[in-house]
This record gives C-alpha cells, structure tokens and sequence, in this order.
C-alpha cells in the first residue's frame, strides 16, 4: 500500500516517513503543494496525507485539485496544527476522509491511517511501541555548551528529542577546551534528523554562543519558535514545553520562564546567590521600566520572525544579554507597546546546578555591567 504525505516541514516528514516504511508502508514525500500534486499524478498512492499550512499551495488547495483529477475517491487524511473549526468544515466540504490537530500521536495516524485503507500485506513490527508526539509547531532550541562534558545529560536529550517530534535541538559548542564536542557527537550520532552542533572554534561567552545559534537556527523556514535552554536542564523540558504552548495559544512574540517562587513549585537556589538575584533584578527593573520579575533566567522561547531584530548585533556583556534582548524589544516596539509582546511564566521546577560557570566574583561585576547596558541602549 501506497501512502503520499505533502508537508513543508522537514521535521514532521522524516518522522512521519519512517514510522510508516516501519509499518510496512511504501511512503513518498513532498515538501510543499505543488510537489505533492505532481507527484500524486504519478506515484498515485493509496492515501494522502496531508498539512493545511504550507506557503505555495495550502493544504485545502491541495485536496481540490486531487479531488479534480482523479477518477477514484483516494483517501485524504489532514494531519495540521490548524485548529480553526471554519478551516475543519471546509476540508470535510472538499472530500478529506479524516482530519487530525496537532499535537498528535504517530500511533494515533497509523491508527486512522489503517482505519481507512487497512495494514500493508507484509507487516514490519515498530521500532517502539511508545507514543512519540507529532508537535503543532516546529521549534528550534539553541543550548549553548562550554566544557559541558561531565555535566550534559545525554539521556534526557535524547528522549526527549525522540518523542517530541517537531523539536530541533541545536547545540552550541562555544570552544571547549574539554570533550563537551566528543559527547555532542555522540549524542547527535543517531539523531541527526532533529539534533545538531554549531562548533565555535573559539570561546565567545554564552552571549556570543546563543546570537550565533539562534541566527543559524533562523535561517531554517520550517521552524516557527526558537529559544534558547541551559545545558544543565536546570529548566527541565516540561517547563519548557509549556512556555511554547503558552506562545502558540497567544498574542506574545516572547515568553521568558521566571524562577519566581510559589505555591507548588520546586525552585531552588543557593542562599546566598538568592539574595544577590533579588539585588539585580530590582536593579534591572529600574533600568527597564517593566515589571520583570527574573530576566536571567535561561529559557525563553520567541517567535522566529523576530530573531534577526534581536540577535543580529553582538550584546555588549557577555551574562546579560537577556536584559540587552528586553531591551532591544522595547526599543523596536516602543515602551507601549513591548508590553503586549512579552510574557514572564513562571517555572513549575528549577534547579541549581553545581558547576555553574558564572561565579559570585562574576555577579559583583554585574552591577558595572548594567550600568554599561543602561548608557548604551538610553
């Protein structure tokens, strides 16, 4: 049995591919409408399935001109992350057979997909029976990493970068003088459809190493948020998940995670380092002018159309270029305006890592350095 899936992002079709060819299935892609249609023509499959939101050719397009020039009724199944009830109607109106919202499950689609054309004659047993997650969005996640070896968790990057497919995980190897590039390596080896590495021949600083990894994240159409996460996962992927979810059901062009404490979240910080954030970040407000409760804190996630505004001029500190982003934001939207493009959530967990490389003498600088930030950004 055939099966045609049209979709303009890479990352859902290599996973969608795989899984089907590991059902049995024979499976041919096409990266955008017209492509699909072309290749519908002559590949003529036994299903298609397909996205709504693609740029040349939408997905709605795509199933008139099917349904134009066929003889036989072809299954179509919608897979898309668009949601609107109007679209979903319209797609039935056309003649798709079936109609997913992402997030969804692969075992949920060869569920749907077997419904409507049953197995493949010569049945393969899956790699894994677990539910991996096909994403609404596709998201690009920049972890900068300076002589990470002993501290990187492999395993947790790993798994979650296998069951959320949709997410690309770049990691940035900011000159390492240990064998943080040996363990990226490693880690991509196996991966490399959704996991990276930006090597630095030289140490920039985390500033440095995030501008350059979100700039080459940018250049990548099929994802539509990018962030940034510390290698230590001190912000676990949960958290982070949910700061997307937050940007895709919003207004917001960026959503910072905050290590504020309250009820039902485990944030902890050292005492000491404790009583110096909360110094800063009164320090910080003054100089922004806006109610940030933690600007530092290593996970935000923000719309892709909005990275080269923020990251094509190299920060002028190495630690706080988070204070440098915010501001470029105001200055780009005006002090009215930034405020309805900036969302601060507040982390569910967050823990100190040991082995930080930003040590107390560093944070007794930091009062100089805001003082550089407020002079060059007035």
């Amino acid at each position: 049995m055939k099966i045609l899936t049209i979709d303009d992002q890479t990352l859902i079709l290599l996973s969608v591919e795989k899984r089907l060819q590991e059902m049995g299935y024979i499976v041919k892609t096409a990266a955008s409408g017209k492509e699909g249609i072309a290749t519908f023509n002559t590949f003529q499959p036994d299903l298609v399935l397909v996205d709504i939101n693609m740029p040349d050719m939408d997905g709605l397009e795509v199933v008139k001109q099917i349904r134009r020039i066929e003889e036989k009724k072809t299954p179509i199944l919608v897979m898309s992350g668009n949601t609107n009830e109007d679209v979903i109607m319209q797609g039935f109106d056309l003649g798709v057979d079936d109609y997913m919202k992402k997030p969804v499950s692969l075992n949920e689609m060869v569920a749907r997909i077997k419904r409507l054309i049953g197995s493949p004659e010569i049945q393969k047993a899956p790699q894994s029976g677990e539910a991996r997650m096909l994403q609404k969005h596709c998201v690009g996640v920049v972890i900068p990493c300076y002589n990470e070896e002993e501290r990187l968790s492999s395993k947790e990057f790993k798994d979650f970068a296998h069951k959320n497919l949709g997410y690309h995980l770049c990691f940035v190897n900011d000159g390492s003088t240990d064998d943080t590039l040996r363990v990226l390596e490693g880690l991509k080896a196996g991966n490399e459809e959704n996991i990276s590495i930006y090597d630095c021949a030289k140490n920039g600083g985390k500033a440095e190493a995030v501008r350059q990894g979100m700039l080459h994240l940018e250049k990548d159409p099929q994802l539509d948020y990018i962030g940034f996460l510390d290698a230590d996962l001190s912000t676990d992927f949960r958290d982070f998940d949910e700061l997307v979810q937050t940007l895709e059901s919003s207004e917001f062009k960026i959503v910072s995670g905050s290590r504020m404490s309250r009820m039902g979240a485990d944030i902890t910080k050292e005492s000491a380092r404790k009583i110096i954030s909360m110094t800063i970040n009164l320090i910080i407000r003054t100089i922004l002018k806006m109610p940030f409760n933690d600007t530092q804190c290593g996970a935000k996630i923000m719309e892709r159309g909005i990275v080269k505004t923020l990251f094509t001029k190299p920060f002028i500190t190495k630690w706080l270029f988070d204070v440098e982003i915010f501001m470029r934001m105001r200055k780009f939207y005006g002090k009215q305006e930034v405020r309805k493009y900036i969302c601060e959530q507040p982390l569910k967990r967050w823990i100190h890592a040991d082995g930080s490389k930003l040590s107390m003498k560093d944070s007794m600088k930091i009062v100089g350095q805001l003082a550089k930030i407020a002079i060059a950004y007035k």
